[in-house]
């Protein structure tokens, strides 16, 4: 019985209940809180239209139209990608997919997933285009959905990163016009709109280079993601090898390591952990900043929904179908969250051991 008065009196002596000021925000926030959770379950469940094919229905309904993301899923997901190829696209997901599942556990990090990710990237590449094995060719013009969404938001990681930390050394190099041209690409890049450097990169650069050359818009734009992103991953990498004690860089020099391996076995790694938050970051950004390539005329996973929702049935739901995207990109940059708060805490366990 003490002990449920003490603990009784313990939690109204919390910051929540005490003074008695806080005690009433607590409760009139936890009302309004409760007032809104419940009109939100009206609008999205219980009055809301939860099957495909009910379109006249929804005009009428006082809740959401949940029909329209049953009704244009393929679109939204898959874009303008050929329906009888969907099969491949499905592929691609579950290659990416196991690829980045595998390289996620520790275990497995090591020289061998440089292969791996060789032979991903070569069967992405294959599946999605085609042209071989007796595959249909299938436009770059046509990745849309959140394939689109993948392969750019991959592939920008996996060339900026060493870009990045490239840009990073040489930016802390003694070389002095080494660390000038390094500040002058951060800075240059850092300092303009990525939408104004994929509206370059799309129209403009077309005009200077010769009538026989074409590059795919999609590689235009993968390649203004990745140079983006690694001066922002240049940054983040250089805030830890400012970390690092100058004493380490000296005492690998009298044990005759030369720059890179030093570099390999003992700056980087500690710079890496240090700058994890940082580069997570940076990745959450740009996967979102994907939807940005809209506007050189392809179709991520928000353009498809911009098309799906371009249908006069449908246009009135355009909340629902945005909802439902938004849930799409909260799992993958929440996931990405959490797997990253897991690995700095197995990096800490691991140096104490």
């Amino acid at each position: 019985m003490n002990t449920a008065r003490s603990s009784l009196r313990h939690r109204t002596r919390s910051p929540f209940f005490h003074p008695w000021h806080n005690a009433a925000i607590t409760v009139g926030l936890s009302a309004f809180l409760l007032y809104l959770a419940w009109h939100l379950w009206r609008w999205a469940v219980s009055e809301a239209v939860l099957l495909p094919g009910r379109g006249a229905e929804c005009m009428q309904a006082a809740g959401a139209c949940w029909s329209i993301v049953q009704e244009k899923w393929r679109l939204i997901l898959f874009g303008f990608y050929p329906q009888a190829e969907l099969w491949r696209v499905v592929a691609v997901l579950a290659v990416v997919a196991v690829a980045v599942g595998i390289s996620s556990v520790p275990r497995f990090w090591s020289r061998h997933l440089l292969t791996l990710w060789a032979a991903a990237i070569v069967s992405v590449l294959t599946l999605l285009s085609g042209g071989v094995l007796g595959l249909r060719y299938v436009s770059p013009d046509q990745w849309s959905g959140l394939p689109l969404t993948v392969v750019l938001s991959l592939g920008a990681i996996i060339i900026a990163l060493p870009l990045g930390i490239l840009l990073a050394l040489a930016r802390q190099s003694e070389i002095i016009p080494l660390r000038a041209a390094a500040v002058a690409v951060i800075e240059l890049i850092r300092g303009i709109p990525l939408v104004t450097a994929l509206f370059v990169a799309s129209v403009v650069l077309p005009l200077f280079l010769p009538a026989e050359v074409t590059i795919p818009k999609i590689i235009r734009a993968l390649i203004c993601i990745a140079v983006f992103l690694a001066a922002y991953v240049a940054e983040a990498v250089r805030a830890g090898l400012q970390w690092i004690p100058g004493g380490q860089k000296e005492a690998a020099a009298a044990l005759g390591l030369r720059y890179w391996r030093t570099q390999q076995l003992v700056i980087l790694p500690q710079a890496l952990r240090v700058s994890l938050p940082g580069l997570i970051n940076a990745f959450l950004d740009f996967l979102q900043a994907t939807s940005l390539v809209v506007i050189i005329g392809l179709f991520d996973l928000l353009g498809t929904t911009r098309a799906a929702i371009a249908d006069t049935a449908w246009q009135a739901f355009y909340l629902e179908a945005y909802l439902a995207v938004a849930a799409i990109y909260f799992v993958l940059c929440f996931s990405i969250s959490k797997y990253s708060g897991w690995l700095e805490a197995y990096l800490r366990r691991s140096l104490k051991r």
